[in-house]
């Protein structure tokens, strides 16, 4: 997909004296659905956004020191906890009382923080998304070494991103396609924020939730690339048989299914927002 399509744009944020970047499609007089990225940015919504903008206003936000935001995180500001206060700061900037909800890998488990303890979730989607003990993958929990992080040079991260994202799609990207996944991390401080995130990455973050999403049985939907080496299927198989309300659509698809199966992607999360 082109990243210039017309029918995108990218808008900008203040939070608390960061501005955050986000993608934008669709009428802003549309109900929101609000997107969020984990170990990559707000590129992986991007093939989708067109087709989700005909029936919603859709915001996919980069978090600080991810994609085109500004700031740096530290460990302490890439908690699970900590983005989920900074992602309610923006949908309150946002003028979002209550919103559809989209999270993909540890933007699912920020995307479930929200769902249980703030009550303005209306309906949840979650993509390859974290959840009870399914992470950090090793790839990411090596980072929690302080001695790691010192060692790692932008140009190795850079390596494991690009790694990572080729692992992430069956489908293969195209140079364009791939340089424009990895343009962020041509800075330094979004290395270092990428690698706050993978140190601050903890399980507890989501076996803490169950109880919550149980009680609150906020209608969800899961939509899994089926082929995903990271977050696995048996996990969202799991969340459907525990969590009250929640259903589970698989596609073609690895890690980032909207690059495998974008047209699939969109319809089963519209069908579940009760459009399209």
């Amino acid at each position: 997909m082109k990243t210039d399509d017309p029918r995108i744009s990218r808008k900008q944020v203040h939070v608390g004296g960061t501005t955050l970047s986000y993608l934008t499609c669709g009428d802003p007089g549309a109900d929101p659905l609000l997107l969020l990225h984990g170990t990559f940015w707000s590129r992986v919504w991007q093939p989708v956004l067109p087709a989700l903008g005909q029936e919603k206003y859709c915001i996919a936000l980069d978090l600080p020191g991810f994609g085109r935001s500004e700031g740096e995180l530290g460990v302490a500001d890439a908690t699970v906890p900590a983005l989920a206060q900074t992602v309610l700061q923006a949908a309150v900037a946002l003028g979002l009382e209550s919103f559809a909800l989209a999270g993909h890998d540890i933007g699912g488990g920020i995307a479930q923080y929200l769902t249980a303890r703030t009550g303005r979730v209306d309906r949840l989607v979650l993509m390859n998304s974290v959840m009870f003990d399914s992470w950090p993958v090793p790839a990411v929990e090596r980072f929690r070494d302080p001695a790691v992080r010192a060692a790692t040079t932008d140009e190795e991260l850079l390596q494991g991103r690009s790694k990572a994202t080729r692992l992430s799609v069956i489908r293969d990207l195209n140079d364009e396609e791939l340089a424009d996944y990895l343009s962020p991390w041509q800075s330094p401080a979004r290395s270092r924020s990428w690698m706050a995130m993978a140190a601050a990455a903890d399980a507890k973050y989501t076996v803490e939730l169950v109880a919550g999403l149980k009680a609150a049985a906020i209608p969800t939907r899961l939509i899994w690339g089926r082929d995903d080496d990271f977050q696995k299927i048996s996990y969202a198989r799991r969340y459907v048989a525990e969590i009250p309300g929640s259903d589970l659509v698989e596609v073609n698809g690895k890690h980032i299914p909207t690059e495998d199966s974008p047209e699939k992607v969109a319809a089963a999360v519209l069908e579940h927002l009760g459009a399209g």
